[in-house]
């Protein structure tokens, strides 16, 4: 598995892509146990961007207890789907053409409802801070 993707793949599917670290661990040992089929596809989506350094590249920053995916990181992810699924698709072409629309990894039923229902049960950390803030 690589590491920097899982990142960047959990931190996106934040609404605002923001995780605290015990939110970021929980979804990445999920993710981490889900198969070989995640490593692979991380591994692979990681080849496409040999230099990628998510906080050296400003990609991911740390901030209030947590990381927070960057405009920047979003691009770069982006532009990592985009090359996989014209690796496999040779119809879907040059990034930046209308078909060449960022794929997202596919994450195995099992593993999305996992990760669904542990977000559906505790509050985001930006609501738990606006929670104790109001008080």
């Amino acid at each position: 598995m690589n590491f920097q993707v899982t990142v960047l793949k959990v931190l996106v599917s934040y609404p605002d892509g923001f995780a605290s670290l015990s939110e970021l661990k929980r979804d990445v040992a999920i993710l981490a146990t889900s198969g070989r089929e995640w490593s692979e596809r991380t591994t692979k989506l990681a080849a496409r961007v040999p230099e990628l350094e998510i906080f050296g590249q400003g990609l991911v920053e740390r901030r209030d207890g947590g990381w927070q995916i960057t405009e920047a990181g979003r691009s770069v992810l982006a532009r990592m789907e985009a090359q996989s699924e014209a690796a496999v698709d040779p119809q879907v072409a040059a990034p930046g053409s209308p078909a060449a629309q960022p794929a997202l990894l596919a994450i195995s039923g099992s593993v999305r409802r996992r990760l669904q229902r542990r977000k559906r049960r505790r509050p985001s950390s930006n609501d738990a801070r606006l929670s104790f803030k109001a008080s």
